[in-house]
């Protein structure tokens, strides 16, 4: 990841240069309720690209099931369909028991994650009255209590129990906002940013995306000790959502196939996996395990 910003600033030239076939990108900062199933697969690398193995459907439930979270490397969170509510779905992948995590509330609980050094759980809430807020709910008991005052946050990515990136609603647009958990203070520091965010595997840093001039999204990274951003390529156009699934590849889904780009290798997204035959369409959020051997995504079926 040692490059300069000269380096990758040259990368970024060549990689406007590249076509693809992708779907127009439509932003959403609200959770729209479509008909999605959660998969997870084994990994590993292949010859040509990346061999995907023993794949499970672990929602396998009617409506809108999404953003997965692994927190361990056999369990897994997500967003579920509750009986036409969505809350917080946790999956064994060992014993295949499932159980729902929260005590139903009047709104719906959508992008669950586990909090680094404990077993309680944190999710964005989304009120009946459109009220947006970021919730943590005991692992114990499932009851919640909210993590910051006022604030309407769309998406998050931990870095540590102390602070946290999010995106912030803005009006039509959203803001990527540094969270100081211990303060309850945060601090705005780009504008018109994307959904996904990432903490990228042993290292001190988290990826966010920026919409670009000609409505594309930007990949960087945040040094989460120094506040320093580097750029590192431009998502596929169409795609909001990636992965890394290590400390130097970053994976995205288009349609059935996925792509995968190498920090340390040419400036360009490389199709590794193609998923059509298990009937799979339309790839979207994906979460990686702690050991980086399992890849949960999200996608409608046939």
């Amino acid at each position: 990841m040692a490059q300069s910003l000269l380096f990758l600033k040259k990368n970024y030239f060549i990689m406007k240069k590249i076509l693809f076939l992708f779907i127009t990108l439509t932003t959403h900062f609200t959770f729209s309720q479509s008909n999605t199933e959660v998969y997870v697969f084994d990994i590993a690398p292949a010859y040509e690209g990346l061999e995907l193995l023993n794949a499970r459907n672990i929602s396998n439930n009617e409506g809108y099931d999404n953003q997965p979270s692994f927190i361990s490397n056999e369990t897994l969170v997500f967003a579920g369909n509750n009986d036409g509510q969505t809350d917080i779905s946790e999956y064994n992948l060992t014993s295949k028991l499932q159980r729902w995590v929260n005590q139903k509330t009047e709104g719906g609980e959508y992008s669950p994650q586990k909090f680094p050094s404990n077993d309680d759980v944190a999710a964005v809430r989304l009120d009946k009255d459109g009220l947006q807020r970021l919730y943590r709910y005991s692992s114990k008991t499932g009851t919640s209590s909210e993590i910051i005052k006022d604030l309407q946050v769309a998406y998050f990515a931990f870095y540590n129990d102390n602070k946290m990136l999010a995106t912030v609603l803005d009006g039509d647009k959203m803001d990527l906002v540094l969270i100081n958990l211990v303060s309850k203070t945060a601090d705005t520091l780009f504008y018109n940013a994307g959904r996904s965010l990432q903490k990228v595997p042993k290292t001190n840093s988290i990826s966010y995306s920026l919409v670009n001039e000609e409505g594309n999204l930007d990949l960087y990274l945040l040094d989460m000790n120094s506040y320093e951003s580097f750029f590192i390529c431009e998502l596929p156009i169409g795609i909001q959502d990636c992965v890394w699934i290590n400390d130097t590849q970053i994976l995205v889904g288009s349609g059935n196939k996925l792509y995968l780009y190498d920090t340390l290798g040419e400036a360009e997204w490389t199709r590794v996996a193609s998923l059509e035959e298990y009937g799979i369409k339309n790839i979207t959020r994906m979460a990686i395990s702690p050991n980086e051997k399992k890849l949960a995504l999200v996608a409608e079926i046939n």
